[in-house]
């Protein structure tokens, strides 16, 4: 059984000479290949790297909502070059957060608008976050798909089962992470149980959102497994024929033989 962790963050900054540990125990729990998402030009750069020197791994590059405020001069044109060098296969992390004020509105949907149209521009998959914003989210990504085809990826998704609805019928890929697994979590866990399972992805948005039975420690790849069997539970489906279908998923959307 092969696992694909969708969406992971695993700069140096976080992890640090642990890196090599984390990869390891991610390797023996049966999860083979991971997306490490970039938030920040330098993190991006750093996931590039990694990405380039381990196998079964890629990267994506992008500005975080929470952080367009603080983008550098010049750091939008180093996502670019990393996108336009082919060092990355996704763009993002991008999107719209209506939770967090670290960012004006119209500053995110501008820097949200730059990156789809990045992604139209070098035909990659766009990874979105969108957190209390789900419905300017979907209208962002109606007006791009008017202009041409866009590969949206809604990673860690917690809508509703009407809004997962209409993702996929825009074409979006749904992410579930760790918080689905959480006893709380019944209303996500039935949203999972209606996404069609050739646009159901799992992830674990390490270091973040850990699940149970490990909630509030520090998340990682190795991890994917315990919200990929919660989900094929939920789904009425065996451990390994919703890990094959989610990784080959992963592989699709990221262009991972």
């Amino acid at each position: 059984m092969e696992l694909y962790d969708s969406h992971c963050h695993l700069d140096p900054m976080r992890f640090g000479a642990d890196m090599p540990d984390v990869l390891a125990r991610a390797r023996a729990a049966g999860v083979t290949r991971l997306t490490v998402i970039g938030t920040r030009a330098a993190d991006s750069e750093a996931a590039a790297e990694l990405a380039a020197r381990e196998p079964g791994i890629v990267a994506a590059a992008g500005i975080h909502p929470n952080d367009v405020a603080e983008a550098e001069p010049g750091e939008w044109d180093r996502i670019v070059r990393l996108v336009e060098a082919g060092r990355v296969a996704a763009v993002g992390e991008t999107g719209l957060d209506w939770y967090r004020t670290t960012a004006s509105p119209d500053l995110q949907r501008e820097f949200f608008d730059r990156h789809l149209r990045l992604a139209q521009r070098a035909a990659r998959p766009v990874v979105i976050h969108t957190r209390d914003s789900i419905r300017d989210t979907l209208d962002m990504l109606r007006e791009a798909l008017g202009r041409g085809l866009v590969t949206p990826v809604l990673h860690s998704f917690t809508g509703t089962a009407a809004e997962a609805a209409e993702a996929v019928d825009l074409g979006c890929h749904l992410g579930f992470a760790g918080m689905v697994t959480f006893r709380s979590s019944a209303a996500l866990r039935e949203v999972a149980k209606g996404v069609p399972l050739d646009r159901l992805l799992v992830e674990t948005d390490s270091p973040f959102l850990a699940p149970e039975p490990l909630r509030g420690k520090r998340n990682e790849p190795a991890n994917v497994v315990h919200t990929a069997r919660c989900l094929a539970l939920a789904r009425g489906e065996t451990l390994e024929a919703f890990a094959a279908a989610t990784t080959a998923n992963a592989c699709r959307i990221f262009g991972v033989a």
